[in-house]
């Protein structure tokens, strides 16, 4: 079942299009603050993201900024706002689709079924062109096969350092924070801390750099996070 993420201030508004998505057979979660909102969205798993412009805390453009710089889905903007100017400018924030108060949430499921289809479609699409490598520097990782190698001799890593390191080279230049690499590699609901995403770029950098001193993949951003370095 898609997880749709309803960020809208109007509690009226937001529960009637979570009654219309729940009987078109999603799962619905709804904040009504922007700045909770945009927190919520970075650190679920959500197919899809329903976002109004006009939110106490942050608003929907800030959000949609935010949530295009290191998520994927489908992000529909919802607004009272008619001007042209504010749809390009929503559409040129990374948004996927705009609607206009008062619409019909049959309108807005429909969309949401689309956007959806869409997305999976062209990651399907990805995916079966994903090339069976990919080369960095000294390193070659086979995402398919799972299977790393540095300078021609392979390296073995766990499970998670694995999905760590393809989850930050398939992101490259992006700083992540270490809460959103927790939540994202081991998920929400899992136990321990955000120290176990400190012990496990310990664990990669020791297996893939020259210099676990000096990194030249895994950098640290003091203060944020981490990035994958790609020049």
């Amino acid at each position: 079942m898609s997880r749709i993420l309803i960020i809208e201030d109007d509690e009226l508004i937001a529960e009637l299009e979570r009654d219309y998505l729940e009987a078109g057979d999603f799962q619905v979660e709804i904040e009504l603050d922007g700045e909770r909102g945009m927190e919520k969205a970075l650190r679920g798993d959500y197919d899809a993201l329903i976002l109004d412009v006009m939110l106490p805390g942050k608003n929907g453009f800030d959000i949609c900024r935010e949530v295009r710089r290191s998520l994927n889905l489908p992000v529909i903007m919802v607004t009272a706002k008619k001007e042209d100017v504010d749809k390009i400018r929503g559409l040129g924030l990374g948004a996927d689709d705009y609607l206009i108060k008062p619409f019909s949430p049959a309108e807005l499921v429909a969309r949401v079924h689309s956007h959806i289809r869409i997305h999976q479609r062209l990651l399907e699409e990805k995916r079966e062109r994903r090339p069976d490598s990919v080369v960095i520097q000294n390193m070659t990782v086979c995402p398919e096969a799972r299977r790393i190698f540095i300078d021609g001799e392979e390296v073995f890593l766990t499970n998670k350092e694995f999905e760590l390191l393809l989850f930050l080279m398939e992101n490259p230049n992006i700083v992540f924070s270490k809460d959103l690499l927790f939540d994202r590699i081991w998920g929400m609901d899992a136990g321990g801390s955000t120290a176990t995403v400190t012990v496990h770029i310990n664990r990669l950098r020791e297996k893939i750099e020259k210099d676990g001193s000096n990194p030249q993949f895994i950098e640290t951003v003091w203060g944020s996070g981490y990035r994958f370095r790609l020049q």
